[in-house]
């Protein structure tokens, strides 16, 4: 490693190990101002290579690591020359996740400017503390038209502060990359908030709401879902949609990526039932466990085939990966207490969720095999392969007298 490189280790390690609460935050700020040099600089190659080696020889350092440069790169304390005096804002770049399902494409790209100024004024006025200020980026992303890197986040986000600051448009981005069509995906709004150094951000952070924060924050999502949705629905023409709570970048988007994955459930059923002329109950669904061959056993996502109950051919797949500490021994609840004790002494496996999602949908025969799988993709278009009733990777192939349509697997 680069000196800088075992600089941000060493620092992660005195945070962890640290014996007070002040002594912790000492080293914080030392690693948080090492973390700007470097992110300012767009040396994300020196980060990397901190987060690869501490994520070898120790986790919890690694942890540290992540949840300061996720920090440093998705808030920040500016100050700003006001009327000849500095004054000091604090900035957070914030997400607004979309859920989008549909039988044809889920658009991306930018956004009106009419659209933009009217998702900017709900966003302001049921999310946003008093005193605050906004800068929306003037397109709508998909999950790979989203920075790429903490150095890329760390850009936009200063990027969208001053424009919030000095009241003005946020010129579009270059032309974005095309993104892949699929059933089920997520799109983002995203946005720089502005506040008074120590001042609230949300609606529910205001001195009045602190008694009843949930309730606010409740409040506050079903204002924006409102409001917002008939706006959003002209931008996602022919999709059903659900606006999630916006939130700081980096929460809002792993958010995303887990809600997404009941929606694609049911998304392919709909498709299937629909492409086919069958009925859910038609269906077989097949579940099986994916992971790296080096990954000594562990899964890192189900792929779930799907097949006509008549036959074994592989008709389509669906791909529900895992998150954080997701594994075969269940989710762990979200904050305390979350979900009811119940989830807490029986906390639901992956498995179990999905099957769950499939007998929702209709589909009452699924087959569960024990064997973990290493994760395979065509060499031809790169789709991932998918495990028949007989334990079989084959490609998911649609029959040859179904109605021409997405072909792409979530």
């Amino acid at each position: 490693m680069s000196a800088d490189s075992q600089r941000l280790s060493t620092l992660a390690q005195a945070v962890g190990q640290a014996g007070s609460r002040l002594e912790e935050r000492s080293w914080e700020r030392a690693l948080d101002v090492q973390l700007t040099k470097l992110l300012k600089t767009s040396h994300q190659d020196t980060v990397d290579a901190a987060l690869n080696s501490l994520f070898a020889a120790d986790l919890t350092a690694y942890d540290v690591l992540m949840d300061s440069v996720e920090a440093v790169s998705e808030s920040a304390t500016i100050t700003v020359e006001t009327y000849g005096a500095p004054v000091q804002y604090d900035v957070l770049l914030v997400a607004a996740p979309i859920l989008a399902w549909t039988r044809y494409s889920i658009a991306s790209g930018a956004i009106p400017a009419d659209v933009l100024n009217t998702l900017s004024a709900h966003f302001s006025a049921h999310l946003l503390a008093d005193g605050t200020k906004l800068a929306m980026a003037s397109n709508l992303f998909s999950i790979d038209q989203l920075p790429r890197t903490h150095a890329e986040t760390y850009a936009k986000m200063h990027k969208l502060a001053q424009a919030a600051v000095k009241g003005v448009a946020v010129k579009t981005d270059v032309k974005s990359p095309e993104t892949a069509p699929f059933l089920a995906d997520t799109r983002y709004l995203i946005a720089a908030i502005v506040a008074p150094a120590g001042g609230p951000l949300f609606r529910w952070q205001m001195p009045g709401a602190h008694l009843h924060q949930a309730d606010e924050r409740r409040s506050a999502l079903e204002a924006w879902r409102a409001q917002a949705t008939p706006t959003v629905a002209r931008l996602l023409p022919g999709c059903g949609i659900e606006l999630l709570l916006p939130e700081a970048y980096y929460m809002a988007c792993r958010e995303a990526d887990k809600l997404i994955r009941p929606v694609s459930i049911r998304a392919a059923v709909h498709y299937l039932t629909h492409t086919l002329a069958c009925e859910p109950a038609d269906l077989r669904a097949v579940i099986a466990g994916f992971g790296e061959e080096s990954a000594d056993g562990q899964v890192d996502e189900y792929r779930v085939a799907f097949t006509r109950r008549s036959d074994t051919d592989v008709i389509y797949g669906v791909v529900w990966p895992l998150y954080g500490q997701e594994d075969e021994e269940g989710t762990p609840p979200e904050g305390p207490l979350a979900g009811g004790l119940a989830n807490l002494l029986q906390p639901r496996t992956p498995i179990e969720e999905i099957v769950e999602h499939l007998s929702e949908a209709g589909v009452t025969v699924v087959k569960k095999l024990s064997e973990r799988y290493i994760a395979e993709y065509c060499d031809d278009c790169g789709a991932p392969l998918f495990a028949d009733p007989a334990g079989e990777l084959v490609h998911a192939e649609m029959p040859e007298d179904a109605p021409a349509g997405t072909e792409h697997f979530h």
